[in-house]
């Protein structure tokens, strides 16, 4: 009997979890196979153009193909359109992108933005939209965004985690769950994690200072005061400040007629003790650092679901400046189940890795041997010359 309950124990277990993976959602996972569904907007007649390519060095031709800027010193502005909207209403969000940045980015982004219903033709860099995520760089900052849409205001994450500075593709993947916590992973390693309040300026804070109350006029703010009972010695003020160097001569060839007197310079007087002060003793009279009372700050307003997507998202578009190009975007992933997303990630990122990273050495050796071979025509001609 007691077998026979734990069979079918492990039954109803195995049926719940197959009913849990049954119910993730993967609501577009964009390879890059090709770029049919990607719009580039017409707002300006400049925006960059993006290539299909695995780049200069990959694991894997066909896995590795992405999305390239292609252009120097231009913005980019390309949309697609999600099939399903996504809504996170009690669950968790998950969205994921690769990228590599090929040329070594040195001012731009690489990030993605997932915004509400636009027009695709219409998009620009002032559009709404509800997340913007992935790593940036301006001047010598290199950092991740997390960029949430909130009442009208786009806010900053308080972190800045740097990206790793190399050539090689790398995967951000950022979790919101309904609980109102965040974790942020690079390379599937978890590298940030919190509340949403904590982290961003979502709420006015709960307590302000009362504009009314003002620190009174006989506080004491200082914790040290002069020691009335020491008094300066008789002797402090009798050496002066300079005095005739000792070790000075008159040079041999002065001239009193042509030179003038000679007189010996002046030194500081080791002697001297400099201003008097009194020492400084604890100050009895002393209440601490004043502060205004706290009250009920009228503009907070509680929010139980920072989480929750207000307005379905509609699609994803990659806004991004670049001075130098080259950034390779893949494997865009949005999704409600981190292990899911991972399965693509582990298929994607993970099986290649290691092929593209021995791509680049091959690359950087052939290049290295490359530059050898200019150099020795060089120096033969230098040997000739010398002969």
């Amino acid at each position: 009997m007691a077998l026979f309950q734990s069979l079918v124990a492990v039954t109803l277990l195995l049926a719940m979890c197959a009913a849990s993976t049954a119910r993730a959602k993967v609501f577009l996972h964009e390879p890059f196979d090709d770029d049919s569904k990607w719009v580039t907007s017409e707002k300006k007649s400049d925006f960059g153009k993006f290539a299909l390519t695995a780049g200069d060095f990959f694991g894997d031709a066909k896995i590795n193909q992405g999305y390239k800027t292609s252009q120097d010193a231009r913005f980019y502005a390309s949309v697609t359109t999600l099939e399903t909207p996504v809504t996170n209403e009690g669950k968790n969000l998950v969205v994921s992108l690769s990228v590599k940045h090929e040329q070594g980015l040195d001012c731009g982004g690489g990030y993605i933005k997932i915004a509400p219903e636009l027009d695709p033709k219409q998009f620009h860099g002032e559009s709404e939209y509800w997340l913007m995520f992935g790593p940036d760089q301006c001047g010598y900052n290199k950092r991740v965004h997390i960029i949430f849409h909130y009442k009208g205001e786009n806010l900053l994450w308080k972190k800045e985690p740097r990206y790793p500075d190399d050539k090689l593709t790398h995967v951000y993947t950022l979790v919101v769950k309904p609980d109102n916590t965040y974790e942020m992973y690079i390379d599937q390693e978890l590298k940030e994690s919190g509340k949403l309040e904590d982290d961003w300026k979502f709420l006015a804070p709960k307590e302000i200072d009362d504009p009314e109350d003002k620190k009174p006029s006989d506080w004491v703010d200082e914790p040290q005061m002069d020691d009335p009972s020491d008094k300066k010695p008789e002797d402090w003020d009798t050496e002066p400040e300079k005095i005739v160097d000792p070790e000075a001569k008159k040079p041999d060839d002065w001239d009193d007629e042509e030179d003038g007197k000679w007189e010996a310079p002046m030194v500081p007087n080791p002697k001297h003790k400099g201003p008097w002060s009194p020492k400084r003793i604890p100050n009895p009279a002393y209440k601490g650092n004043w502060k205004p009372k706290q009250i009920a700050n009228p503009k907070h307003e509680a929010d139980d679901k920072l989480y929750l997507i207000r307005k379905p998202l509609k699609h994803v578009a990659i806004d991004v400046w670049q001075v130098k190009s080259g950034s390779i975007f893949d494997n865009i992933v949005i999704g409600d189940d981190l292990a899911e997303v991972n399965k693509i990630v582990d298929a994607t990122w993970k099986a290649t890795k290691d092929a593209e990273k021995a791509a680049e050495e091959a690359k950087n050796k052939a290049s290295e041997k490359k530059e050898e071979k200019k150099e020795e025509p060089k120096e033969d001609e230098d040997k000739k010359e010398g002969l």
